[in-house]
């Protein structure tokens, strides 16, 4: 049986996931349910069934709360629900994004401007939202999703890079901001994770054996690589890194640079 660490203390901590019904972020959800955590996340489809499913392995329900994370105020609103429900968010996980592609001339104002509301406004307004709550509780953390695509200058999807770019430089400067309030700020840049998503759109042979080359470790990335990576960030133990952007990529980045 594999096992994995345990974050002692994350155990009872109000955590809350965008995105966190699926992929990725269904993984993270499994994850800090596993360490014990209360947890609330956003989501625009239905997950009853996901939320049903992990009451019966954790034993412990988490709080789904449906969502658009474009809608400022309706994220705004889910926040204040989990931190009804919870208590104060202590650890904020910003992972909902869409990486839809597209080329750069072909992009419009409204093309841009949706792309950017769901891979960087939101990011920083779910932030706002729970830095408040962190300063009244002594502290907390907060992990923002980024990615190696904007390191290796990855074209195809432009404004998915650029807010991948930004997530990172704010992340440095909040966590400059907030670093007296105890609150620590850190951005995750996962390489190519092989979700569901990934392998039904965009996973062909060639391609796969193609970014294994670009890897220092022969091995594809999967959802458990960033949940464990994420957990680590989230806790105390990563007591004194903040402003950092963590690579989880096989060693892409190291051979692309």
């Amino acid at each position: 049986m594999t096992t994995y660490a345990t974050f002692h203390d994350l155990k009872d901590a109000s955590v809350f996931i965008t995105g966190g019904g699926s992929g990725i972020g269904a993984a993270l959800t499994d994850g800090f349910l596993g360490q014990g955590a209360k947890v609330a996340f956003v989501g625009r489809s239905d997950a009853s069934g996901f939320v049903a499913e992990m009451a019966a392995k954790h034993g412990a329900a988490p709080l789904f709360i449906p969502c658009n994370i474009t809608d400022t105020a309706a994220l705004q609103s889910a926040i204040g629900q989990a931190a009804e429900a919870h208590g104060p968010i202590t650890v904020l996980v910003n992972n909902a994004a869409n990486d839809k592609r597209h080329s750069a001339l072909d992009v419009d104002q409204e093309f841009w401007d949706w792309s950017t509301s769901i891979n960087l406004d939101a990011y920083f307004f779910a932030c706002q939202a729970v830095i408040p709550g962190m300063k009244a509780a002594g502290g907390g953390a907060i992990v923002n999703f980024s990615s190696i695509s904007y390191m290796m200058g990855n074209a195809g999807y432009i404004a998915y890079t650029t807010s991948n770019a930004g997530i990172t430089g704010m992340t440095r400067s909040l966590a400059r901001e907030f670093g007296p309030d105890n609150i620590r700020l850190n951005a995750l840049a996962p390489g190519w994770v092989l979700t569901d998503k990934q392998k039904e759109l965009w996973a062909d042979p060639a391609s796969l054996a193609a970014h294994l080359d670009k890897q220092c470790l022969k091995e594809h990335l999967v959802e458990q690589d960033v949940v464990d990576a994420t957990l680590f960030l989230a806790s105390n133990t990563s007591r004194m890194m903040t402003g950092q952007t963590l690579a989880v990529d096989g060693g892409v980045v190291t051979v692309a640079a």
